[in-house]
């Protein structure tokens, strides 16, 4: 049986697969693509087969988010919510809870509505910054956090200050804890049970909620070691690891494009964190300063793969990985921004390629053991996506960018 695509990344594990999902292309199939023009598409979730929302927003240190219940098939617009109370602009999140309603966070706001998309409960958060979406625990109740660091029109420069997690009941979203981390946090949260992981700005950090509080662990790992390395993005949590990608400051540059708005000066790394004992390793994506990454990798803990990008130098890269060491399987020229999708059963991986020369974004099938290409089709994106795809029901995934939703099928 397929799950639906109720969270961001498939999960707060961040696994960017659900069970059962499926595309299996096969010889003499390709991929089509239909594409709607939005503002600012952050991400697309399934309640159900034909339950498909998209979360939209505008811009600016006053922005409103809203969300829309659109075609599975055809991305037209059925209904829509009102505007939603925001602030400043980062792209939110939103997930279909368990107890069937729609939770939303964008800028310094929380929002519960119906799947009728009528609003039930609103929240306004503690500070005054972006909240960078959430994680649901397996209680239902949310975490999130803000961030302090660069966005567009709004450059900041380290120390950031400190983040601060929230817990929010469901229901009438009232904020039941908060915990104060010791320093600055701009990946999203990711959790696997009752543990929330934070990627700091200069190490990994876990809190245990309690069903009351959260309770951070007094031991942390530092993966900020080398001189020019830069912060961590998303967590992927997998196979006993915390998995993510450095070099994240500079994107609040990007244009169209995060090719070429890297600011570090040592090379990109796919950082390993051991949750047994918080070991770290670091493994470079290509080797070339100027990297810079905006999201996560994907792990496949069946064939023991992981694949990683950089931006910056327009980079996608395979691993192989065992309990001893990360070693490099596969690398290729992309031009790839957005969180990835990955197929469990058929080991096939999606991603993107900015094609500058043209100024279209495609989406790309590749193998994820060899990474030989299966198919690639145009979406009708001029811009490099930094955001969030997920998989469909029926051989389908979505893609968004800021300009433009697409879903694409097998044909």
């Amino acid at each position: 049986m397929t799950d639906t695509w109720r969270h961001e990344d498939g999960g707060p594990r961040r696994r960017s697969c659900v069970a059962g999902a499926r595309l299996a292309l096969q010889p003499g199939e390709s991929l089509k693509s239909t594409s709607r023009a939005v503002m600012v598409a952050t991400m697309v979730v399934l309640a159900s087969t034909d339950e498909v929302f998209l979360l939209c927003h505008t811009g600016g240190d006053d922005a409103v988010s809203w969300i829309e219940r659109i075609d599975p098939v055809t991305l037209e617009a059925l209904s829509a919510s009102e505007k939603l109370p925001g602030g400043p602009a980062w792209p939110g999140g939103l997930a279909v809870h368990d107890n069937g309603d729609l939770h939303v966070v964008f800028g310094n706001h929380a929002h519960r509505l119906n799947r009728q998309l009528q609003l039930r409960a609103s929240r306004e958060l503690p500070r005054r910054r972006p909240y960078n979406s959430f994680v649901t625990l397996p209680d239902g109740h949310l975490v999130a956090k803000d961030f302090s660091g660069s966005r567009p029109g709004a450059e900041a420069s380290e120390p950031f200050p400190a983040t601060q997690l929230v817990v929010l009941e469901p229901e009438r979203l009232a904020v039941v804890a908060t915990l104060d981390l010791p320093e600055a946090s701009i990946a999203r949260l990711s959790a696997d049970g009752d543990d929330v992981y934070v990627v700091g700005t200069t190490a990994l950090w876990r809190a245990r909620w309690n069903g009351a509080s959260l309770e951070l662990d007094q031991r942390h790992a530092t993966y900020r070691q080398l001189e020019g390395q830069g912060f961590g993005w998303d967590a992927v949590i997998a196979d006993g690891s915390a998995w993510f990608l450095d070099n994240g400051e500079g994107t609040h540059r990007f244009a169209g494009t995060l090719r070429g708005v890297g600011v570090a000066t040592a090379p990109l790394h796919l950082v390993r964190v051991r949750l047994d004992d918080f070991r770290v390793s670091l493994t470079e994506i290509c080797g070339l300063a100027g990297g810079v990454v905006a999201n996560p990798p994907v792990v496949d803990d069946q064939r023991k793969i992981v694949v990683g990008f950089d931006s910056g130098n327009g980079v996608l890269a395979g691993f192989t990985y065992d309990d001893v060491a990360v070693r490099p399987l596969w690398s290729y020229p992309q031009n790839h921004g957005s969180h990835m999708l990955w197929y469990a059963d058929s080991g096939e991986l999606v991603s993107a390629h900015h094609d500058v020369e043209r100024g279209v974004e495609q989406v790309v099938v590749r193998d994820i053991t060899t990474g030989a290409e299966k198919a690639r089709v145009d979406t009708a994106s001029p811009i490099q996506s930094v955001v969030f795809p997920a998989c469909g029901t029926r051989r389908d995934f979505y893609w968004c960018s800021m300009l433009a939703v697409s879903r694409v099928s097998v044909s």
